[in-house]
């Protein structure tokens, strides 16, 4: 079967699970009703289903290529993308006053997750431009918001983010790119760039690129860098496109998966550049375009998760193989296939609730200005990049596995979604960083944060202890573990975390998941589909959070302990 949008659970997740009423309520996000984000949600996925889920596997089969220093996108992405532009889905979030629809992160999250579900390889195109929208908003001078904002938010030119380097990667600090000032004000950018996610493509008038580069005067690691707008072609006063800047793209990289997509080697040879926000200050600047891209990177791992999950529930209707004693007389009635796919949907529903929490929070906390707000937010973002990625990865494995042996073969189809989910795990700070980040920086306020969450949790759990007691009793436990392990956690230096650092956000995320199912089962009044997925997950699936605490709890020794000679074999 086709794929199909999940407007019914993203819907009931925004009015049952993460209390969206709560954004619409603000004076900011009033015109973001529910009738509003339904009528949203509903053409989204009608674009979803008939434009870019047809053209994703001609991006597959038919990759983006790099023909005369100019990328040739795959067979039917350019009129995809037309469809996208015209619909205004670019500056969904971007102000109204610069074009956009104003509307909500946590809408974008929802539709963002349905479109990239559709084809991911084509939708990071607008990922990235959102991200650079939002960068500019904050960060840019008038006169180039006035450039700028009207063409990327009607899709007519396109954004990238520029940070990798061959020896800086995660260590931007490292980087080596040179922005030198020029009389008129601008400055001559030099250097290459790698990893650039749509650093070119065949259908947008003007590709723009923030790179990130160090003035003379810059101070060695993070704190000496700018950030600079650097256009494929230079605007020109009235604006139109004039000369084409000196960059280009020196080659495409050959990837597992995501192959529509074209991950550009870019060269800048003293090109011109504008500077984005205060000299030395562009990790600032940039910190607010990937902050936007960590969130949207979990979320992709959310949309590779449902498009496997649905494909692999098709394929488990349609295949006979064994004898079965259930009603379907297909795969779908063994035990085991039935526990496969019950733990993908589990997940999935999972992440898809932690990411749109995650856009509550951060509408919550934009609209509002309260503290708490924007620290749940900021608590949250870590947790969902890593495990709505994992979960994307881990999904799409299980789903291959559900295929048995023609899950290997690619003309199935389900192969891709495991090729596409894996890079989601590591870019925009793998998963390890964003654990990092978690026990580091996120903790960094003694674990307040995290204890307001924690509370939360328990006081619903209690709440409803006497008429859902076995899945809240677990719920509770659960959540009272996690706090004890987090108070012993922001004891410890920072360096000492680390070993622990991955298990946690895991085992976090484990707890966060049972209380979105739980807020489900309570939402649908204990009897239904929701409900027995969620006696499902709490039953099997939150009990990995011991294990996880435990290996907080170990401490980093045996891991400190161990020598380049243990791990040779």
């Amino acid at each position: 079967m086709p794929f199909r949008a999940p407007v019914a659970d993203c819907q009931f997740i925004l009015d049952h699970v993460v209390d969206y009423a709560q954004v619409s309520a603000t004076e900011r996000f009033a015109q973001a009703g529910a009738d509003t984000v339904a009528a949203i949600l509903d053409e989204a996925a009608k674009l979803t289903d008939n434009v870019l889920a047809p053209v994703n596997r001609n991006g597959d089969t038919d990759p983006a290529r790099l023909e005369n220093g100019v990328v040739v996108t795959p067979k039917g992405f350019a009129q995809a993308y037309a469809q996208l532009a015209e619909g205004g889905w670019m500056g969904l979030s971007a102000s109204e006053e610069a074009g956009g629809m104003g509307l909500p992160a946590t809408v974008a999250t929802a539709v963002n997750e349905m479109m990239q579900s559709g084809c991911l390889a084509l939708m990071l195109n607008p990922l990235m431009t959102q991200g650079q929208i939002e960068a500019l908003e904050h960060h840019a001078s008038d006169d180039l918001k006035a450039i700028y904002l009207p063409k990327l938010i009607s899709g007519a030119w396109c954004g990238t983010m520029n940070l990798t380097e061959p020896g800086a990667g995660s260590d931007v600090g490292a980087l080596r790119a040179k922005a030198e000032p020029l009389d008129d004000g601008t400055y001559a950018i030099s250097g290459q760039k790698i990893f650039i996610t749509w650093g070119d493509n065949d259908f947008a008038e003007n590709i723009c690129h923030l790179v990130l580069a160090r003035l003379p005067d810059g101070a060695a690691g993070t704190k000496g860098i700018s950030l600079f707008m650097v256009p494929k072609y230079l605007p020109q006063a009235d604006g139109t496109l004039g000369a084409q800047n000196d960059l280009k793209v020196v080659s495409l990289e050959h990837k597992l998966g995501i192959h529509g997509s074209p991950t550009c080697v870019m060269e800048y040879n003293a090109a011109k550049g504008w500077l984005v926000g205060e000299k030395h200050g562009g990790m600032a600047a940039m910190f607010t375009m990937m902050n936007n891209a960590r969130l949207g990177v979990g979320v992709q791992g959310v949309a590779m998760a449902e498009a496997a999950t649905q494909k692999a529930l098709d394929y488990s209707l349609e295949r006979t193989q064994g004898r079965t004693s259930g009603p379907t007389g297909k795969i779908f009635d063994h035990t085991d296939v039935r526990r496969m796919l019950a733990t993908m949907r589990a997940d999935t529903y999972a992440a898809r609730a932690l990411a749109l929490a995650c856009g509550v929070a951060l509408d919550l906390g934009r609209a509002t200005g309260d503290a708490d707000w924007q620290a749940r937010a900021a608590l949250l973002i870590p947790i969902a990049k890593a495990f709505g990625t994992d979960t994307g990865h881990d999904v799409a494995q299980i789903g291959v596995q559900v295929h048995g042996g023609m899950g290997y073969i690619e003309e199935t189809g389900a192969a891709q979604f495991a090729r596409d989910a894996r890079i989601t795990q590591i870019y925009e700070g793998t998963n390890g960083i964003q654990a990092l980040d978690l026990v580091g920086r996120k903790l960094a306020d003694g674990g307040e944060a995290a204890a307001r969450l924690l509370d939360e949790i328990e006081a619903f759990a209690e709440s409803v202890r006497a008429s859902h007691t076995a899945l809240a009793g677990p719920l509770w436990d659960a959540a009272e573990t996690l706090r004890e392990t987090t108070e012993h956690l922001v004891t410890l230096p920072v360096g000492a975390r680390g070993a622990g650092a991955v298990p946690y956000l895991r085992a976090f995320a484990r707890v966060l998941g049972g209380y979105f199912h739980l807020k489900a089962a309570v939402a649908e009044g204990g009897s239904g589909k929701r409900s027995r997925l969620a006696c499902f997950y709490i039953e099997r699936l939150l009990p990995e959070h011991r294990a996880l605490l435990a290996a907080v709890s170990a401490g980093s020794a045996t891991v400190e302990a161990l020598e380049v000679g243990d791990l040779e074999g």
